[in-house]
């Protein structure tokens, strides 16, 4: 069990749950293999014991645990059932629990039978297809989880941000540990750009051999048991080459951010001759290898955005672009490196967006492109990343595609450094560590 008095808070999403407490919905949280979700159960137990919930009200079920491996649906049904106190409101948190045949039957049925609250995660978006939408269609929240923010890694490795007084006067944030060492954002930065921020790291510190052990552990447990395992309980066989697999993942952590055409990929494997040591003869069809990615996304290892016609107002159905749900996994994969740094930051960005509440497309302005837009509800902003605007070649290229919207909404250019000007005729040039930090 997980000790909640070790436990770094995430209230991002631990206020997402709260505010659901006690609703109809089942709270379903989702997200990529050790990003958290275990740990926001268990913040949310305290939380309920906290405000005066008893122990024997509350039932946790972990079926990555032996002692729920074996369990089928009706073992399930039967085991809460004996747990569940009559006349009483009961809290039912069941962690992993994809593993489960036939699970929503019985989530249903809880629904039904018992006067209850329920919590479930999942690391697999099959857990949210269109059988789970059937039984509880319109009765569940999901809540999806990323690993750690940038403001949330200063905080899981002892860091805390200070104003202090500049050279120059004024002020300016630096960043101490609790040893009392005192670092620069940009250092911390470029550890989260090194690492990334998957919570485990918190506890080996920024050291790297074992970083690198531990994400080991999270690709190897996400291609295993999310893909390969779950493709065989499915009775599926379209994912049964693991070298294809690997061969792909390698190949979109390599391109985020660029223009990527699934029909290509294969093309692109066996032309670099990168599948000549896998057992697959010929070029991987289409369809082969649209399901190989289409398992990687439902995994939260990568995701997918598509690209928005602004003048047109639509979606369109031309190249979308990949980016990949964590750095440090990126650099277990590819080693750690440079030459597309401004493709990394862009990356960051992109899940910065998304732990905002944005919907995020790629935008597309006559013959240019728009980073991100980012919208919800009423709200929405244009973002472009880029490592520099020192130079006028570059904010020239930046600021063009933005300056061809017509529209009033907010226009911002993110990047590592500034330059002098704080805005260019109304679009902000933010430097993106200080717009993280929020």
């Amino acid at each position: 069990m997980i000790d909640t008095h070790n436990l770094k808070s995430r209230d991002h999403y631990l206020n997402k749950l709260i505010a659901f407490r006690d609703t109809e919905p089942v709270k379903v949280v989702t997200g990529i293999r050790r990003c958290g979700k275990s740990s926001l159960l268990k913040l949310m137990v305290q939380h309920l014991k906290d405000t005066g919930i008893v122990e024997d009200q509350i039932i946790e079920m972990n079926f990555e645990s032996h002692e729920f491996k074996k369990m089928n649906a009706d073992d399930f049904y039967h085991y809460v059932k004996e747990r569940v106190l009559p006349g009483k409101r009961m809290y039912l948190f069941f962690d992993e629990l994809q593993r489960i045949d036939h699970w929503e039957d019985t989530v249903n049925s809880f629904r039904v039978d018992f006067n209850c609250d329920i919590y479930i995660t999942g690391s697999n978006a099959y857990l949210l297809s269109s059988e789970y939408s059937t039984y509880l269609s319109g009765r569940c929240v999901e809540i999806k989880m990323l690993p750690l923010s940038f403001r949330e890694f200063i905080d899981f490795h002892g860091f805390e941000v200070k104003e202090v007084k500049s050279a120059l006067g004024g002020t300016k944030k630096v960043v101490f540990h609790k040893s009392g060492d005192r670092y620069e954002l940009r250092e911390i930065f470029d550890a989260y750009m090194r690492f990334g921020g998957m919570p485990g790291i918190a506890d080996v510190g920024f050291d790297q051999e074992k970083a690198m052990v531990l994400l080991d552990g999270i690709y190897s447990t996400v291609v295993v048991r999310d893909i390969l395992e779950r493709e065989k309980r499915r009775g599926q066989k379209q994912i049964t080459d693991p070298v294809l697999l690997r061969k792909i993942i390698l190949f979109l952590a390599d391109n985020i951010g660029s223009t990527v055409s699934v029909s290509s990929i294969g093309n692109t494997l066996v032309n670099e001759g990168l599948l000549k040591d896998g057992k697959r003869k010929g070029i991987p069809s289409t369809h082969t290898v649209q399901a190989y990615v289409s398992a990687l996304m439902e995994s939260y290892f990568f995701y997918d955005i598509k690209r928005f016609d602004i003048k047109g107002k639509e979606y369109l159905r031309t190249l979308g672009k990949f980016y990949i749900v964590d750095m440090g996994l990126r650099n277990y994969l590819l080693g750690f490196r440079n030459r597309d740094s401004g493709h990394a930051i862009e990356n960051v960005v992109y899940f910065e967006l998304l732990r905002r509440g944005y919907d995020v497309a790629i935008g597309k302005v006559d013959t240019a492109e728009v980073d991100f837009i980012a919208t919800k509800t009423d709200e929405k902003l244009y973002v472009q990343v880029t490592e520099s605007m020192v130079s006028e070649e570059v904010r020239r290229r930046e600021l063009a595609p933005l300056q061809k919207i017509r529209d009033n909404y907010e226009k911002i250019v993110l990047s590592m450094d500034t330059g002098l000007d704080s805005s260019y005729d109304g679009i902000k040039s933010l430097n993106l560590i200080q717009w993280l930090l929020g």
